[in-house]
Parts: C-alpha cells; structure tokens; sequence
C-alpha cells in the first residue's frame, strides 16, 4: 500500500458525509417530491425527476430555478421558488421519517464518531436538515449540519476556516457530481458513493475511491484510507 494513505488517514480530522443517498435511502422519495411539486407541469415530470437523481447534490431553491430555466424555460420569480421550496419540503416531510438507512449508514456513524468528527453537508435548506437530523436521532452522532443555501466547496472552505484545517484533515463523502465539484473546488479528498443499481455520476472522474455504501467504506477503509 503506498505510504501517503498511511499519511492521509494520520491526518484526517473530519468526515462530511452527503446526507441523501449517503446516510439515507431517499434519492428517489426526493426526486419524486419534485416531480409532485410541479405536477402543473406533468409533461415534464421525467426531466425533473431525473435532474434531482443527476444533481441531488444541488441546494433546493438553485435546483427549482434550474428547473424552471433549463427544462420548463419559462422566468419565475424569487417569491415563486420559495413558495416551490416550501412545497417540496412539506411533501418531503412525511416520507423522509420513513426512508431507510443505506445499508451499513448507521453503523458507521456510530462507529467513526468516536474517530474522528463527523459533520453533515446537504443541499436541502439547512434548518430542515437540522430538523430532520434530529427527528432521526442522529444528532449526537455530528458536531455541526449544513445545507442550502450555500452550495459543498462553500461549506468545506467555510468549515476549514472555522476548525482552523488544510484540506488534508477533511474528507467528503457524497453520492452526486455536485459533491464532487465542492470537493474539488475546496481541494478536500473525495470518496464517492453509489448504490447498486443506480447510474454512476463518477465515471472517468478523479476522486479518492468509489464505493456501494458506507458499509463498503467502512470494510476497506484500511486499503483506501490507510490504518
């Protein structure tokens, strides 16, 4: 094994983990509530679910003028994305209480929270994330939750400033390209996930590793991270 993942795993303080598709199952229930959101426009229910299963990284209210921008092509105004954003979180409500943990998710927060500090970085509105965190007893489990509307690279500066880090001591695991390109944009490593079955966002990407799961990562941590 080379000697810098010794060096790598040494030096890592934090770990931020994508929240959907990463901790829970809730990729689809997301990109569903979407289409639901602008059922007014059933013709192109497909292109939004499936803009949410591409860039579920993407903060909410950019994801809604996107939507509006690139598939529907019409203008919206700032008072209509909001009332888009309350309505896609009132519809998320429900579900998200009921969507399972990723397989091997709750095992290895629990288990790496003793190693290092573990920290959420999501792009649903960052109240709602701390809501949901704490509905789903996750709380104790990270130091500090972020979300929209500030986009990844954004919350990964932000948070090497705050802990006083260098890009070596954070590590970002997240499930779309939007995570990647915060990790790039920050210069932190990046694993990226991708559950059996699902379109690899990652392919011909430059990252740390791919993995299925956080169970997977949490098997061969040693081998892509070093001891």
């Amino acid at each position: 094994m080379p000697h810098d993942y010794y060096n790598r795993s040494a030096s890592i303080q934090g770990i931020v983990l994508d929240f959907d598709g990463v901790i829970l199952d809730s990729n689809e229930l997301k990109a569903d509530t979407f289409r639901r959101a602008f059922n007014d426009f059933p013709t192109h229910g497909e292109e939004i679910f499936q803009l949410h299963m591409t860039r579920g990284g993407m903060g909410r209210d950019l994801k809604i003028r996107t939507i509006f921008k690139d598939i529907l092509h019409i203008s919206v105004t700032e008072d209509e994305i909001q009332r888009r954003s309350n309505e896609v979180g009132r519809l998320i409500d429900h579900g998200i209480m009921n969507s399972p943990f990723v397989p091997g998710a709750w095992e290895f927060i629990s288990n790496y929270c003793e190693r290092y500090q573990l920290f959420i970085a999501s792009g649903t509105p960052q109240d709602e994330m701390r809501y949901i965190v704490q509905r789903r007893n996750l709380g104790p489990f990270f130091r500090r939750v972020f979300g929209s509307p500030r986009d990844k690279g954004e919350i990964l500066r932000d948070l090497m400033d705050q802990e006083q880090w260098t890009p070596s001591q954070l590590l970002f695991v997240g499930d779309a390209i939007d995570d990647l390109e915060g990790a790039v944009t920050a210069g932190v490593d990046f694993i990226g996930v991708v559950l059996p079955g699902n379109i690899d966002p990652f392919e011909d990407k430059k990252m740390l590793a791919k993995v299925e799961s956080l169970k997977d990562l949490g098997l061969r941590w040693n081998i892509l991270v070093g001891k």
